[in-house]
């Protein structure tokens, strides 16, 4: 049986891997976001397409890159809490 803390811990480290693995795509997405917003400030278009289209490049070319990263850093902590589930 899994004690309070250990709960919180493997709680904590879930936490953990989720914002590693979300971060960098959302700190991209959002540069982009803004990039292109001082753009259509600047030049006064308006066009809805022109927000979405380089935000989805971005996002894919980041998971291209990233892509194995994301899986080791996923399956590592997979292993943790079956290992941890396995212990009990």
């Amino acid at each position: 049986m899994l004690s309070s803390g250990q709960v919180l811990d493997v709680m904590r480290q879930m936490l953990i891997v989720c914002i590693q693995i979300a971060g960098p795509i959302l700190i991209g997405s959002i540069i982009i976001g803004l990039i292109i917003a001082v753009f259509q400030a600047a030049t006064q278009i308006h066009e809805q397409t022109l927000t979405f289209v380089p935000k989805l490049l971005v996002i894919a070319l980041m998971l291209l890159i990233m892509g194995s990263w994301i899986y080791s850093t996923i399956s590592n902590f997979t292993f943790e809490v079956f290992d941890l589930m396995t212990a009990f």
